[in-house]
């Protein structure tokens, strides 16, 4: 009785309200909060504080941001089920946070479109090689798929290595530069069955359960939303098939956010399960990759997703 009398009190002032509602559509850092709810860094942290004793809000940070998300409970749900969407002060507010999205996506798109021509050697020089090529292939065995997915296919290099291992694949990216250069590839290598298309990762154009293969090489460390990606992966995936993550492993390289455009530093297994968990999905393999690049020691990880069995 004391902890959702605790909650709803924390719930129930017009701030803390409207920092519920936005942590629906996003995780956010308290930099991001300040700029949405147009008040004081102090003031916002004590709404914070409040929100997170009442076990509505958590806190995880990477490097020098924290950011907040939504708790996974039934209170929490039920609280954030009662919010009007269409309330016009909530309505502003979702404005602006539209703002704050189109520009965290314009600073990514603005440093593939300037480094699509050396994509390849870009990704090598975080971690991507052939190394892990290879450990991708591995992991899949001998299976052979009828339709795969690439979600933020880039160069379409995963498309490539994996030409021969479906069917039909399509690799979807949100940047236009970067699939010129995949659809050169492709015919250049004669992958009739390889198709390159534009398309938002978190809202493809693709049928429910369209895929049994779902890769996600390098692309959820650049996303706000990394967890929206996960839940589309999960809407294409087949009741058999597999979803093949490579990202960091959890890191402290700030360099990587300002040189190199990164929102997240790396993923702990913990935080994979935490999606798994709650996209009915199960962890089935996790493999750490250590790069040897001196310059930053990064580790790169594998993970292998299934759909849970009914």
């Amino acid at each position: 009785m004391y902890q959702l009398i605790k909650a709803l009190k924390a719930a129930g002032e017009p701030t803390r309200l409207r920092i519920l509602t936005a942590l629906t559509q996003y995780e956010l850092t308290v930099t991001e909060l300040v700029s949405l709810l147009g008040q004081s860094q102090p003031r916002v942290s004590r709404h914070l504080k409040l929100l997170l004793e009442a076990g509505l809000v958590s806190r995880f940070q990477e490097g020098s941001w924290v950011f907040q998300r939504l708790n996974e409970s039934n209170l929490t749900a039920q609280i954030t089920r009662m919010i009007d969407l269409h309330d016009p002060a909530l309505k502003k507010d979702s404005d602006r946070l539209g703002r704050i999205k189109v520009e965290n996506a314009r600073l990514a798109t603005d440093y593939f479109a300037a480094n699509a021509g050396d994509w390849d050697q870009v990704r090598n020089m975080v971690g991507s090689d052939e190394n892990i090529e290879v450990a991708m292939l591995e992991q899949i065995g001998d299976r052979n798929f009828q339709s795969m997915i690439d979600m933020g296919t880039g160069t379409g290099r995963i498309v490539e290595i994996f030409a021969n291992r479906a069917a039909k694949i399509t690799g979807y990216d949100s940047s236009q530069e970067m699939l010129k250069l995949a659809r050169s590839k492709f015919e250049q290598a004669g992958l009739s069955h390889c198709q390159a298309r534009l398309g938002d990762i978190t809202a493809l154009p693709a049928t429910d359960a369209s895929a049994d293969l779902i890769t996600i090489h390098q692309v959820l460390h650049y996303l706000d939303s990394p967890f929206a990606v996960i839940e589309e992966a999960r809407r294409l995936l087949t009741p058999d098939g597999l979803i093949l993550i490579v990202d960091f492993a959890k890191h402290q390289h700030e360099f990587l956010r300002t040189e190199h455009a990164h929102r997240r530093l790396g993923f702990a297994n913990s935080e994979i399960q935490f999606w798994c968990e709650n996209n009915q999905l199960s962890l089935e393999h996790s493999q750490k990759l250590t790069h040897n690049d001196s310059r930053d020691g990064l580790d790169v990880m594998l993970w292998i997703l299934k759909s849970k069995s009914k």
